[in-house]
């Protein structure tokens, strides 16, 4: 029992820097980990026991989003009407891609190394759970290949949100306008 407190502060810990990572990176993605550090209230001793690199931590920021953006799917299904539920789930991946802008080189560098992305698969998945669960509402055209539909997205990463705000709303509404089964 003496070592959960140590363990939830440790975790909380980590959890906090995190949070303040993803904002201060989606604010400038040049943020330094020494910036990081001194915005989330540490040391970067601290910061650096957590994230070993920079790298390590944009890592760790790209499984997080992920991985909530993955498990978000099932809870939008069970709380919306399926065509509902993929623009939520859109609009969280616009969000998401507004972080991953300018943080894109490092994910890169860091998936494509000849190593399969294991949240590929998951992400392609969700994307399946939408389709189909609007497919069967006769919302969604059926059939559509959840990876084409995750290479339309991935547009949204190249757009700078400084440049025009706006074009990734109006992107995703193309993305949806296209899958429509009666535009």
């Amino acid at each position: 029992m003496g070592s959960t407190p140590h363990r939830s502060d440790a975790r909380r810990n980590r959890e906090h820097l995190l949070d303040v990572a993803r904002e201060a990176l989606a604010a400038d993605a040049a943020t330094s980990m020494n910036a990081i550090a001194k915005r989330a209230g540490v040391g970067p001793g601290t910061l650096y026991r957590h994230f070993p690199s920079r790298e390590a931590l944009i890592m760790e920021l790209y499984r997080t989003e992920l991985t909530a953006l993955i498990d978000l799917v099932p809870r939008l299904l069970d709380e919306h009407r399926p065509l509902d539920a993929l623009r939520a789930w859109f609009d969280e991946i616009r969000r998401y891609a507004g972080l991953k802008y300018g943080l894109a080189g490092v994910i890169h560098a860091a998936t494509d190394n000849d190593r399969p992305d294991p949240a590929y698969a998951l992400f392609v998945a969700a994307i399946a759970l939408l389709l189909e669960a609007g497919a069967r509402s006769g919302d969604l055209k059926p059939d559509i290949d959840p990876e084409d539909v995750l290479l339309q997205l991935s547009v949204l990463w190249r757009v700078d949100p400084a440049v025009d705000p706006g074009r990734a709303d109006r992107l995703v509404n193309l993305i949806i306008d296209g899958l429509l089964a009666k535009p």
